[in-house]
């Protein structure tokens, strides 16, 4: 009883407060770190919106702004060409021969698009994602200084070479800009962060467009300045680019450097890696899914891989039909069209800019629509769409004398079309290949799909003029015919990519032509 007394009253006193932490405090933390974990959802963070605008300002825009920026100068050029050759070689070029230099010109930037869409694969991985692009913005840079000083230097020869080392820029922007950026977003943010590339194309063709006006930079000794204009947004994104994060699914899957993934990922999100306990399960689960991981995986093994034949013929056509579509029958060729259409010089020029404009503020809508519309439905859309757009034009402009109001409806069918275009068919070839391929193959694919697409930009630049002459407004509808094409293919083959992983989608296209990637039901968010 004695003893009883006394555990009694030993154990009816309250502990001291100072002892509770010993044993609750461990407890609390660990709650309080499940807790944050399971609250903790990836989005908007400061590194992924800098990153966004950054690689759209300093080196998306440069790529559609030498894109839309030859138009306005031709005349002046071509007169400084036949006057260097005149002072340099003392021949005197005739029209033949000069129209011939004029198309190397303009042509040599498409070439430098296909071979930097190349180089793009080899690069990505060698040298990772962000340095890649940094190698972009300084062959962007290398271009400028060129043309600023080509007249200076009274050399052809130096116009020539900015123009190759500006689309070879191009071409690398288009293969790893959009791989960068939706490896770095989480998966609810790849579409709006691969919408970013393009829009940075369509902002930097309406610059181009706007700088070229006669009381901009549009003047008969300004061309220099107006062609290398776009430096200073490179010289003032470069620096910051330098400090970006590398991707982390580049440094974990293929450089096998997990530490370093995580550390960039745990500074991208900006939060502790220990939050990040989902993100890098999704990591683990990409790695172990991906066969090829840490191998090479060049552009011709990619073509020899059955299971991505597939998705490689979807990303390649869409690209390439992106451009045979007639986009840039538009932006090479908008003032002749708009002239046909019976407008005034000054108005043709004002109506290239709003078809400019258009494309810009449909690349805006698309980063609110595409998270919530899905891939494929504004795909096909835009693409139907548009193909019945190109045949109206066709009639209209076959027409045009045959009413007074049937200028104003190639106006419409061709501004329809530019919106329509910016809806789906613009933006989404510049990214899908990062949500249809693996971490190893994606740099080959997205080099694949740019090069198909600098394909379709060079072969609709030579072959619309000829078209144009031989058969007139009946060249729209040839591109109403290939556009058509497209959307019955992907019609049948594309899947919703909304919401799956690469793995997922290669596996639903694994078998080629015989796979049915729209039978299965489209997962939800």
């Amino acid at each position: 009883m004695g003893e009883q007394s006394e555990c009694n009253t030993l154990f009816a006193q309250p502990l001291p407060r100072q002892s509770l932490p010993d044993i609750s405090q461990p407890v609390a933390n660990e709650h309080q770190h499940l807790t944050q974990t399971h609250d903790y959802k990836p989005g908007w963070s400061f590194y992924l919106v800098l990153a966004g605008v950054v690689t759209t300002v300093g080196s998306s825009l440069p790529v559609g702004f030498n894109i839309g920026v030859v138009n306005t100068p031709a005349d002046l050029i071509k007169g400084f060409c036949n006057e260097s050759f005149i002072t340099r070689y003392d021949i005197v070029l005739n029209k033949t021969w000069l129209n011939v230099l004029w198309s190397s010109v303009v042509s040599i930037f498409i070439i430098g698009g296909c071979t930097g869409s190349i180089l793009g694969s080899v690069l990505a991985d060698k040298l990772g994602r962000k340095k890649a692009t940094i190698l972009t913005n300084v062959l962007s840079l290398a271009g400028a200084v060129l043309f600023l000083f080509c007249r200076a230097a009274n050399s052809v020869e130096m116009l020539i070479i900015g123009r190759l080392l500006v689309g070879l820029s191009g071409g690398l922007t288009t293969s790893i800009v959009p791989m960068y950026l939706t490896e770095l977003s989480p998966a609810a943010l790849t579409g709006a962060m691969g919408v970013a590339c393009p829009m940075g194309v369509n902002v930097g063709v309406l610059v181009g467009q706007v700088m070229g006006l006669s009381f901009i930079l549009g003047g008969e000794n300004d061309w220099p300045y107006l062609l290398s204009v776009y430096a200073l947004l490179v010289i003032v994104t470069l620096p910051v680019l330098c400090i970006l994060p590398e991707s982390p699914k580049y440094l974990y899957v293929v450089k096998r450097n997990e530490l370093a993934a995580i550390g960039e990922l745990s500074r991208l999100r900006g939060v502790s890696p220990s939050v990040l306990t989902e993100d890098v399960e999704l990591l683990k689960e990409e790695s172990r899914s991906d066969d090829t991981a840490g191998e090479p995986y060049g552009m011709l093994k990619l073509l020899r891989e059955p299971r991505l034949r597939l998705p490689l013929l979807l990303t390649c056509s869409m690209q390439a039909g992106q451009q045979t579509s007639g986009i840039n029958a538009v932006f090479y060729y908008s003032q002749t069209i708009f002239k046909q259409a019976g407008l005034s010089e000054k108005q043709a020029q004002y109506g290239t800019i709003g078809s400019g404009f258009i494309n810009v503020c449909t690349a805006v809508l698309m980063l609110h629509l595409l998270p919530r519309a899905g891939r494929r439905p504004l795909l096909l859309g835009s693409i139907c769409v548009a193909s019945v757009l190109l045949a109206t034009l066709a009639a209209a402009m076959n027409f045009i004398n045959a009413a007074s109001w049937m200028p104003y409806v190639c106006m419409v069918a061709v501004l329809g079309y530019v919106l329509v275009y910016g809806l789906g068919l613009g933006p989404i070839p510049y990214f899908i290949a990062s949500e249809m391929f693996e971490v190893a193959p994606r740099p080959a694919g997205m080099a694949w799909g740019s090069l198909a697409n600098w394909g379709g930009n060079f072969l609709v630049g030579m072959c619309f003029p000829t078209m144009r002459d031989v058969i007139g407004p009946y060249s729209f509808l040839i591109f109403a015919a290939v556009t058509m094409a497209l959307f019955v293919f992907q019609k049948f083959y594309f899947p919703e990519t909304r919401g799956r992983t690469p793995a997922q989608v290669t596996q639903l296209c694994s078998r080629g032509f015989k796979s049915r990637p729209l039978t299965v039901i489209t997962p939800r968010l």
